[in-house]
Protein backbone atom coordinates (compact mmCIF):
# COMPACT_ATOMS: atom_id res chain seq x y z
CA UNK A 1 0.00 0.00 0.00
CA UNK A 2 1.25 3.45 -0.80
CA UNK A 3 2.32 5.70 2.04
CA UNK A 4 0.12 8.48 0.68
CA UNK A 5 -3.01 6.52 1.56
CA UNK A 6 -1.89 5.85 5.09
CA UNK A 7 -0.68 9.43 5.48
CA UNK A 8 -4.15 10.65 4.53
CA UNK A 9 -5.70 8.27 7.07
CA UNK A 10 -3.24 9.36 9.77
CA UNK A 11 -4.19 12.99 9.16
CA UNK A 12 -7.86 11.98 9.31
CA UNK A 13 -7.29 10.25 12.67
CA UNK A 14 -5.65 13.39 14.03
CA UNK A 15 -8.45 15.59 12.66
CA UNK A 16 -11.03 13.33 14.30
CA UNK A 17 -9.35 13.77 17.67
CA UNK A 18 -9.02 17.57 17.60
CA UNK A 19 -12.75 18.47 17.85
CA UNK A 20 -13.29 16.07 20.74
CA UNK A 21 -10.30 17.56 22.55
CA UNK A 22 -11.68 21.06 21.94
CA UNK A 23 -15.06 19.94 23.24
CA UNK A 24 -13.50 18.51 26.40
CA UNK A 25 -11.36 21.59 27.04
CA UNK A 26 -13.65 24.43 25.98
CA UNK A 27 -17.34 23.52 25.97
CA UNK A 28 -17.83 20.87 28.64
CA UNK A 29 -16.30 22.95 31.48
CA UNK A 30 -18.73 25.78 30.68
CA UNK A 31 -21.66 23.38 30.82
CA UNK A 32 -20.31 21.96 34.08
CA UNK A 33 -20.12 25.45 35.64
CA UNK A 34 -23.74 26.12 34.71
CA UNK A 35 -24.80 22.73 36.07
CA UNK A 36 -22.99 23.43 39.35
CA UNK A 37 -24.79 26.76 39.64
CA UNK A 38 -28.15 25.04 39.13
CA UNK A 39 -27.24 22.27 41.58
CA UNK A 40 -26.31 24.76 44.31
CA UNK A 41 -29.69 26.45 43.84
CA UNK A 42 -31.44 23.17 44.59
CA UNK A 43 -32.17 21.95 41.06
CA UNK A 44 -31.73 18.18 40.84
CA UNK A 45 -31.28 18.48 37.10
CA UNK A 46 -27.84 20.03 37.71
CA UNK A 47 -26.66 16.77 39.28
CA UNK A 48 -27.96 14.77 36.32
CA UNK A 49 -26.11 17.07 33.92
CA UNK A 50 -22.92 16.67 35.98
CA UNK A 51 -23.28 12.89 35.79
CA UNK A 52 -23.77 13.10 32.05
CA UNK A 53 -20.67 15.28 31.72
CA UNK A 54 -18.68 12.81 33.80
CA UNK A 55 -19.65 10.03 31.39
CA UNK A 56 -18.68 12.24 28.44
CA UNK A 57 -15.25 12.86 29.94
CA UNK A 58 -14.92 9.19 30.83
CA UNK A 59 -15.79 8.14 27.28
CA UNK A 60 -13.01 10.37 25.93
CA UNK A 61 -10.43 7.99 27.42
CA UNK A 62 -11.37 4.91 25.34
CA UNK A 63 -11.97 7.20 22.36
CA UNK A 64 -8.36 8.41 22.40
CA UNK A 65 -7.06 4.92 23.11
CA UNK A 66 -8.93 3.72 20.00
CA UNK A 67 -7.50 6.59 17.93
CA UNK A 68 -4.00 5.71 19.14
CA UNK A 69 -4.57 2.07 18.21
CA UNK A 70 -5.78 3.13 14.75
CA UNK A 71 -2.64 5.23 14.36
CA UNK A 72 -0.52 2.22 15.38
CA UNK A 73 -2.39 0.04 12.88
CA UNK A 74 -1.61 2.51 10.11
CA UNK A 75 2.06 2.44 11.14
CA UNK A 76 2.02 -1.37 10.92
CA UNK A 77 0.61 -1.08 7.41
CA UNK A 78 3.40 1.36 6.48
CA UNK A 79 6.02 -1.11 7.76
CA UNK A 80 4.45 -4.04 5.85
CA UNK A 81 3.34 -5.66 9.11
CA UNK A 82 -0.36 -5.50 8.31
CA UNK A 83 -0.69 -9.29 8.53
CA UNK A 84 0.72 -9.71 12.01
CA UNK A 85 -0.51 -10.35 15.52
CA UNK A 86 0.24 -6.71 16.31
CA UNK A 87 -2.46 -5.62 13.86
CA UNK A 88 -4.90 -8.15 15.31
CA UNK A 89 -4.18 -6.81 18.81
CA UNK A 90 -4.73 -3.21 17.66
CA UNK A 91 -8.09 -4.14 16.12
CA UNK A 92 -9.03 -6.02 19.28
CA UNK A 93 -8.26 -2.94 21.38
CA UNK A 94 -10.30 -0.74 19.03
CA UNK A 95 -13.20 -3.17 19.36
CA UNK A 96 -13.07 -3.11 23.17
CA UNK A 97 -12.84 0.69 23.26
CA UNK A 98 -15.88 1.00 20.99
CA UNK A 99 -17.83 -1.44 23.17
CA UNK A 100 -16.93 0.57 26.27
CA UNK A 101 -18.05 3.83 24.67
CA UNK A 102 -21.30 2.28 23.47
CA UNK A 103 -21.94 0.79 26.90
CA UNK A 104 -21.32 4.09 28.66
CA UNK A 105 -23.80 5.93 26.46
CA UNK A 106 -26.42 3.19 26.75
CA UNK A 107 -26.15 3.40 30.54
CA UNK A 108 -26.52 7.19 30.51
CA UNK A 109 -29.40 7.22 28.01
CA UNK A 110 -32.15 7.24 30.70
CA UNK A 111 -30.59 10.37 32.19
CA UNK A 112 -30.48 11.95 28.74
CA UNK A 113 -34.20 11.17 28.52
CA UNK A 114 -34.80 13.04 31.80
CA UNK A 115 -32.90 16.07 30.52
CA UNK A 116 -34.72 15.93 27.17
CA UNK A 117 -38.12 15.76 28.90
CA UNK A 118 -37.27 18.71 31.15
CA UNK A 119 -35.88 20.81 28.31
CA UNK A 120 -38.44 19.57 25.75
CA UNK A 121 -35.65 18.55 23.38
CA UNK A 122 -36.32 15.08 21.92
CA UNK A 123 -33.36 15.45 19.57
CA UNK A 124 -31.07 15.04 22.56
CA UNK A 125 -32.18 11.42 22.92
CA UNK A 126 -31.44 10.85 19.25
CA UNK A 127 -27.91 12.19 19.69
CA UNK A 128 -27.27 9.77 22.56
CA UNK A 129 -28.62 6.87 20.53
CA UNK A 130 -26.51 7.82 17.50
CA UNK A 131 -23.33 7.89 19.59
CA UNK A 132 -24.11 4.50 21.15
CA UNK A 133 -25.13 3.02 17.79
CA UNK A 134 -22.12 4.36 15.91
CA UNK A 135 -19.78 2.99 18.56
CA UNK A 136 -21.48 -0.38 18.31
CA UNK A 137 -21.12 -0.38 14.52
CA UNK A 138 -17.40 0.42 14.89
CA UNK A 139 -17.05 -2.43 17.39
CA UNK A 140 -18.71 -4.91 15.04
CA UNK A 141 -16.63 -3.69 12.08
CA UNK A 142 -13.41 -4.01 14.10
CA UNK A 143 -14.44 -7.51 15.21
CA UNK A 144 -15.08 -8.56 11.60
CA UNK A 145 -11.73 -7.12 10.47
CA UNK A 146 -9.99 -8.79 13.40
CA UNK A 147 -11.49 -12.17 12.48
CA UNK A 148 -10.59 -11.75 8.80
CA UNK A 149 -7.05 -10.75 9.68
CA UNK A 150 -6.67 -13.75 11.98
CA UNK A 151 -7.85 -16.05 9.19
CA UNK A 152 -5.46 -14.41 6.71
CA UNK A 153 -2.55 -14.81 9.14
CA UNK A 154 -3.50 -18.46 9.65
CA UNK A 155 -3.65 -19.11 5.90
CA UNK A 156 -0.34 -17.27 5.41
CA UNK A 157 1.37 -19.37 8.09
CA UNK A 158 0.06 -22.58 6.50
CA UNK A 159 1.37 -21.47 3.10
CA UNK A 160 4.75 -20.61 4.62
CA UNK A 161 4.96 -24.09 6.16
CA UNK A 162 3.97 -25.74 2.87
CA UNK A 163 6.83 -24.15 0.93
Amino acid sequence: MKRGSTLFLKIAVILIGIPILALCILLLPQIANEAIEHATRGAELGYIVLGLLAVMYLSAIPFYIALYQAFKLLNYIDRNQAFSELSVRALKNIKYCAIIISGLYVVVLPFVYIIAEWDDAPGLILIGMVIAGASLVIAVFAAVLQRLLQEAIHIKSENDLTV
